[in-house]
């Protein structure tokens, strides 16, 4: 069944849950600024976090997902490598993503904790089933380069 969507068409794949092939005919550009270091880190198999380099700020911890500006004083950063193993703090499972989804399907959903870093951050689990508390090391994707979030994944350690 094809259906009129804004207007392009779109075929109908299943019911229930209802899900359609919608087609695009357009590209994004996307200008990392800043923070285009961290994604040339993954590529080197680092892990690159930010740390305020302001003597007086109260947050000398690391920041994941990095900052160009220190988000209590407004500093600048500097770049540091941050540890590649950490915790999973929490955990969810995409069974149904949306579209452009890259990542395998189910996709486990993870937040870890690492040492010294004041947030977590969010990733998935390539290899087996997550489970709040266990410990994972960094895995980076340097074969087939998507230069996003994606280079970056972790697993059982």
């Amino acid at each position: 069944m094809t259906i009129e969507l804004n207007g392009t068409s779109a075929e109908v794949l299943n019911e229930e849950p209802l899900v359609i092939k919608n087609l695009k005919n357009w590209h994004h550009i996307h200008s990392y600024g800043g923070l285009g270091k961290f994604f040339h880190g993954l590529r080197k198999r680092k892990l690159l976090a930010t740390r305020c380099t302001n003597a007086e700020c109260q947050e000398k911890r690391l920041w994941l997902p990095p900052r160009c500006q220190c988000p209590d004083c407004w500093h600048d950063m500097e770049w540091v490598e941050a540890p590649t193993v950490a915790t999973i703090y929490t955990h969810s499972t995409v069974l149904y993503p949306g579209a452009p989804f890259r990542a395998s399907i189910p996709c486990p959903l993870i937040s870890v904790e690492i040492e010294g870093v004041c947030t977590k951050m969010m990733s998935y689990l390539k290899e087996g089933k997550p489970e709040i508390g266990m410990p994972v090391r960094a895995v980076f994707n340097t074969e087939a380069l998507t230069n996003t979030i994606l280079d970056l994944a972790w697993v059982p350690q």
